[in-house]
């Protein structure tokens, strides 16, 4: 059914339990922004909320969809029993079950989204299932401080829909525990063939659709930031990917 390309796969990383910090919002520094692009970047994140609570009852088809490689690139992320996990994006938390049952009940789950209808049908999903170590928050992951270290990062068709994909990835990033991974699904524009020619449509689409920033290269972000990725897979006629990268252990970082 899936299309997979798989190239070298890292080995395991250790796994502790780190303290998480209390989660505030951090005001937007260290962005050389002008007037004119901060002003882009509050319209972007105010479509973005308005496109996700409208989609907030809908997203059954997507969760259905995308379930297969969701459960795919969670696996291969290797979480252990008490990692603590951050996911960024949670929707309405479809991935909550596949983390939990990882990080089993001594480990941390904290979830962020934008969307308020997205977290209110996060929360619903954790006080029904009753999980005591799952934590859902509003917030801006561009910009909020995200607490941590973390064992593993989380963020499955969210990254690409961000007004500053490469801002978030960098506090993504300096949230990570060195040799932390991080565990991406997402989409990109046709990479080859005929099909090319569909991509200015296509891009039309996912803005309607999902706010989509088509500025921005996820995968070229993350190569950017992390240094590169270890794991890439992609599906549906290469416009589903999802990739895996890990934080340089101390003495190693390339980006901080």
């Amino acid at each position: 059914m899936y299309e997979n390309l798989h190239i070298v796969t890292a080995g395991s990383i250790p796994h502790n339990r780190p303290k998480l910090v209390e989660f505030e919002a951090a005001p937007m520094t260290e962005i050389d922004r002008q007037p004119e692009a901060e002003t882009e970047y509050e319209d972007h994140l105010a479509r973005s909320e308005s496109v996700w609570n409208r989609w907030s009852n809908w997203y059954g088809m997507s969760e259905r969809d995308f379930e297969p490689i969701r459960e795919e690139l969670i696996a291969d992320l290797e979480i252990s029993e008490g990692d603590t996990v951050l996911e960024v994006g949670c929707g309405p938390g479809v991935n909550f079950g596949l983390i939990r049952n990882a990080i089993g009940e001594d480990g941390r789950l904290l979830a962020i989204d934008y969307s308020p209808a997205m977290v209110e049908k996060a929360n619903r999903r954790v006080q029904e299932s009753g999980w005591e170590n799952v934590e859902v928050i509003h917030a801006d992951a561009t910009t909020a401080d995200l607490g941590g270290p973390y064992d593993a990062v989380v963020a499955t068709l969210s990254l690409s829909v961000m007004p500053d994909v490469e801002r978030t990835v960098q506090n993504v990033y300096a949230a990570l525990e060195p040799g932390g991974t991080m565990g991406v699904l997402d989409l990109q524009e046709f990479q080859s063939g005929p099909a090319k020619a569909l991509n200015p449509l296509l891009r039309r689409f996912l803005r309607w659709y999902a706010n989509w920033n088509s500025d921005e290269h996820v995968p070229q972000v993350i190569t950017d930031v992390f240094g590169g990725y270890d794991q890439f897979s992609t599906y549906m006629h290469g416009t589903v990917f999802t990739l895996r990268a890990e934080r340089p252990r101390t003495g190693e970082d390339s980006f901080i």
